[in-house]
């Protein structure tokens, strides 16, 4: 129905006609989804190990239809034949930071301003999605407050290409911890890299402003600054039990959770004992804290790459021996949570390093103990579960999302291979092809 009003008339002999008519476009049946076929001589099952030998996926708008060695091909359905190579879900990175580069850190947030930093992490998210990263978990902007946000909103908008994203905003810290402006001259007030929360309290009312600013979750920073004396890791806690529980209580107010930057004892153990989802980078844990984490299901993430990276890479000179003494450490120690059974899920930090490299991480994690069905689980089925995508992503199964990537050769014969994605889907679009 249209509404017309008719000009040159009087007010009082105004009068309204009305149009009825049928509208052709909104009568149209909107068009079906477009389907595509995605043909490849393996196909890999992550749950199982199972590879299937030629593998199919039918693809129907941005949902998985179909899935095994033959597939429906619809009329009219696209059909991509990619050869030699193996599909398998896209990866899944569950601790990068798009808003830093390779160089030095705490500069970064001094220098560059917030937006050249969003400019920056556009291009970030970009490469990861490039290199089949479909999903990944944002450890903090580093300084850069809650810009990460608008990233993930533009990218769900379809304004820019990236992976999925859950974001947390800034991190969250003590006034003097790890991620302050440590070692400048305290007369120049430099800005910390995370938002400063003192107690309890603090940490409540920080929380609601990172929620409030669109975070999906919390990123805490437990302990730091690491170093090493007779072989064993020293590192400071920030938060005590309670504190961090009050902290948990008040995300899960919401539905949402707490992940914490965490690398020994006893910070760890406080962590885990208030209910954190994750302790990340994890060098060293107790006993206790790992029994805790498998009973309750709390992921460790290692982050292997950024170790190896700052080994030869120092951010300051002078600090690659104790980088690679922190590494050494936590390979022994990985070694004792895969024993004990401590669930881990794959992040690899990237950002200090170049996005779109982060594969590295899978390469690492079965160098240190894992196999690459195992390290391709914990990148998949745990990295699903941590992102709280789980039943959406992480596997090639009808009804999920149509995150799909293709890699040269077999990924369970030689990881490095997920280091070549030549093919990358998001959500049934195409973003990269075989040439």
């Amino acid at each position: 129905m249209l509404y017309y009003h008719l000009p040159n008339m009087n007010i009082s002999r105004t009068c309204i006609v009305f149009v009825s008519f049928t509208c052709l476009a909104c009568a149209q049946t909107p068009p079906a989804p477009r389907a595509i076929v995605l043909h490849a001589a393996r196909l890999l099952e992550i749950e199982t190990g199972h590879m299937v030998m030629p593998g199919e996926v039918l693809v129907v708008g941005d949902k998985i239809k179909e899935v095994g060695g033959s597939v429906n091909h619809p009329a009219g359905a696209q059909v991509i034949n990619l050869g030699d190579r193996t599909l398998m879900p896209g990866l899944i990175d569950a601790h990068i930071h798009l808003f830093l580069h390779p160089g030095a850190e705490d500069l970064q947030t001094v220098i560059e301003s917030v937006p050249e930093r969003t400019i920056m992490a556009t291009l970030g998210a970009r490469d990861d999605l490039m290199a089949g990263f479909t999903a990944e978990r944002d450890m903090g902007t580093e300084g850069a407050g809650s810009a990460d946000s608008a990233v993930r909103d533009a990218i769900d908008r379809g304004q820019i290409p990236g992976p999925r994203l859950r974001v947390s905003g800034n991190a969250v810290n003590i006034l003097g911890g790890h991620e302050d402006a440590i070692g400048y001259n305290p007369a120049q007030h430099i800005l910390p890299n995370a938002t400063y929360a003192n107690g309890a309290d603090e940490l409540v009312k920080v929380i609601r402003e990172q929620f409030k600013e669109g975070a999906d979750f919390i990123k805490i920073y437990e302990t730091g600054a690491d170093s090493i004396r007779d072989g064993q890791l020293s590192t400071p806690y920030q938060y005590s039990e309670a504190e961090l529980t009050a902290a948990v209580h008040e995300a899960a107010r919401v539905g949402k959770r707490i992940a914490v930057h965490a690398t020994g004892e006893p910070g760890t153990l406080y962590a885990v004992q208030a209910g954190v989802e994750s302790v990340d980078h994890a060098y060293q844990l107790s006993d206790e804290t790992m029994r805790l984490m498998k009973e309750n299901h709390i992921f460790a993430v290692p982050t292997f790459t950024i170790s190896e990276y700052f080994g030869v890479h120092p951010l300051k000179p002078g600090t690659e021996e104790r980088e690679q003494q922190l590494l050494a450490l936590h390979v022994k120690e990985f070694r004792k949570q895969l024993a004990a059974g401590v669930p881990i899920a794959m992040g690899s930090d990237v950002g200090p390093f170049p996005h779109g490299t982060q594969a590295r991480e899978l390469v690492l994690m079965v160098k240190y103990g894992m196999t690459p069905l195992a390290a391709l689980q914990a990148d998949l089925i745990n990295g699903a579960k941590l992102l709280q995508w789980d039943g959406q992503i992480g596997e090639l199964k009808p009804g999920y999302l149509a995150d799909v990537i293709a890699v040269p050769g077999n990924p369970l014969d030689d990881i490095s291979a997920t280091q070549h994605v030549e093919f990358v889907m998001k959500g049934g679009v195409i973003y990269r092809s075989v040439q």
